[in-house]
């Protein structure tokens, strides 16, 4: 199982927790919301909780709670700019469709 992140975000990751003056690395999770039915979630963190899995890619630590790492394993986050927008993206092989509003995913 693991969950990697591309070097232009673990680019953006290091460059907010720099910025935050703290931190360990970054938390992906899963939520349920919208109308495929999950959401993903991604916060700063720093600590990590006892049942954490965590991995490491190109120096960024990714934390995932084991509810939610049935759902993102083999994920890839990656850092994307389109025209004015820019944001995290979420490459997952475990994904079987998405909301039009591109919001929320169903397994």
């Amino acid at each position: 199982m693991s969950v990697t992140l591309t070097e232009r975000a673990a680019e953006q990751v290091q460059r907010h927790l720099a910025k935050r003056g703290a931190g360990l690395g970054v938390r992906l999770g899963i939520k349920t919301t919208g109308c495929s039915g999950m959401a993903y979630k991604l916060e700063f963190v720093d600590q990590a909780s006892e049942e954490d899995q965590v991995f490491d890619s190109h120096g960024v630590k990714i934390l995932v709670d084991p509810k939610s790492l049935a759902y993102v394993d083999g994920t890839e986050l990656d850092f994307v700019r389109q025209g004015l927008n820019e944001g995290f993206q979420f490459n997952n092989p475990n994904e079987k469709d998405r909301c039009g509003c591109g919001e929320s995913f169903r397994v």
